[in-house]
């Protein structure tokens, strides 16, 4: 499944077939699709990635989220939205920040590239038979 996080983006782990010299590997590795308005951001280029239409994405679950640091969901959805709004502010004026999710990776943007990058940790978590694999395709 996927997660969508408004403003910014779907997260969801991909089934991908990778045919090798003398075996096929299916892995599963994390992508993500951004979700911002890009005629803001003219000047960036984001790597296309689709994410398939059996996936079923799922909001982002705030009440689960308030479970994990003790605060009310709607005080979490809230600073949810201020960090994506000035995120994306930041990058509207050629600011060009980093945007780190704790476990998961990086959006970064690099000579006008903005990019996910997955720590490996989390391409690991994921993928148990293959890891390498994934690893090269991520």
């Amino acid at each position: 499944q996927g997660v969508l996080v408004p403003g910014l983006g779907t997260f969801a782990v991909v089934h991908e077939q990778i045919n090798g010299t003398e075996e096929v590997y299916v892995v599963r590795r994390p992508v993500f699709q951004l979700g911002m308005d890009m005629s803001c951001l003219q000047e960036l280029v984001f790597p296309a990635v689709m994410i398939p239409g059996d996936i079923k994405i799922m909001p982002l679950d705030y009440w689960w989220l308030s479970q994990t640091n003790s605060l009310p969901p709607d005080m979490v959805r809230g600073c949810v939205e201020e960090t994506i709004l000035l995120y994306s502010f930041r990058l509207r004026t050629r600011q060009r920040p980093a945007f780190t999710f704790k476990n998961i990776g990086i959006l970064s943007c690099q000579d006008n590239v903005l990019c996910m990058q997955f720590h490996c940790s989390c391409i690991a978590g994921l993928e148990s038979r293959d890891i390498w694999v994934a690893l090269l395709l991520t």
